[in-house]
């Protein structure tokens, strides 16, 4: 198949995946997990509660995603605050914004609750380690992407969730990325809140304007259709075009008929899988590296694990949707 990156773990990573299916198993019947996410609603997320699920059910432990079912920092946290209190064996966050999250992800750690943030980090905090996409890169490839399509020339708008670190992250890898085209010009960012009901009517607005607009990068996941279905109603689809972020079914279909020219997809199946493997290794002291997590000078195991990225375009999404595991939604 002809995606440009796939990511690597570290050996040591799978190391565990091996380790926790051997021997006896030393998990407590009543040992509970809790993943605090951000808009749960969306397919995204629904992937996520599937690896959830299913590395639950590999390890014998509970696990469960909670969280707003629309884009809410403040829900989010109030979901978080409750997880704490609940003082299960660990908690697994996306933090939609790090300066909210950082006293809180503190005060679980104080109070012996391991935390990893996944797919959306707060480095400032003192969570043990991120597991998700290097957004960074992500973001250049996106630049990258769109830079081939328009030829190095052209004018573009950006569609994100500024304060969100992931976003801001993917962000930062797109401009840098385009300071080596200078014919292309971002001309506007928008904040669709992860929405994308706004993603469309800011476009659409954008659009109506008589904003010439040759590109459209969306980095959430929501964005791109949003973008999508707004060109389609102008009837602009395929006259402008777009980059889209994640993998949901929509997007998928956009590309199918030439709305979407490509997409950068996250893998968050495999986030929850190896973050619930990994926050269940520190409750359990797994790695012998130092006695304890809560005391250990460094963390015992790795600080920061890339899933990776696949970019999915015409070309090869009839075999990437091939490639792909059919995940029933979680009850």
């Amino acid at each position: 198949m002809n995606f440009h990156r796939v990511g690597v773990l570290s050996l040591g990573v799978f190391a565990i995946a091996v380790l926790t299916s051997c021997g006896p198993s030393y998990h407590q019947q009543d040992e509970r997990y809790i993943f605090v996410a951000s808009n749960i609603k969306l397919p995204y997320w629904e992937e996520v509660e599937a690896g959830l699920r299913d590395a639950s059910k590999s390890m014998g432990v509970k696990a469960e995603l909670t969280g707003p079912e629309i884009y809410s920092p403040a829900e989010e946290l109030d979901a978080f605050q409750k997880a704490v209190a609940e003082k299960p064996a660990g908690i697994l966050v996306s933090a939609s914004r790090p300066d909210v999250f950082k006293t809180a992800i503190d005060t679980a750690v104080t109070q012996g609750i391991p935390v990893i943030c996944v797919d959306s980090d707060a480095p400032d905090s003192r969570r043990i380690l991120f597991v998700g996409t290097d957004n960074y890169r992500a973001g250049t490839e996106s630049g990258k992407r769109m830079a081939d399509i328009l030829k190095g020339q052209g004018r573009i708008v950006i569609v994100t969730i500024p304060g969100q670190l992931n976003a801001d992250e993917r962000a930062r890898g797109v401009n840098d990325e385009l300071k080596k085209y200078p014919g292309i010009k971002i001309v506007q960012t928008f904040d669709d809140k992860g929405d994308p009901r706004s993603a469309n009517d800011q476009i659409s607005k954008l659009l109506g304007a008589k904003e010439k607009i040759d590109g459209i990068i969306c980095l959430e996941a929501s964005g791109g259709s949003g973008a999508a279905e707004a060109l389609h109603r102008l009837d602009q689809t395929g006259k402008i075009a777009i980059v889209a972020f994640d993998k949901d079914p929509e997007t998928l279909e956009f590309i199918q008929n030439g709305a979407i020219n490509a997409t950068i997809a996250q893998k968050p199946y495999v986030m929850s899988w190896y973050g619930l493997k990994l926050v269940d290794d520190l409750h359990h002291n797994a790695v012998h590296e130092f006695k304890d997590w809560r005391t250990a000078p460094a963390p015992p195991i790795p600080t920061f694990v890339d899933t990776g990225t696949a970019v999915v375009d015409k070309g090869n999404l009839a075999s990437f949707r091939e490639a792909l595991a059919a995940h029933p939604k979680p009850l």
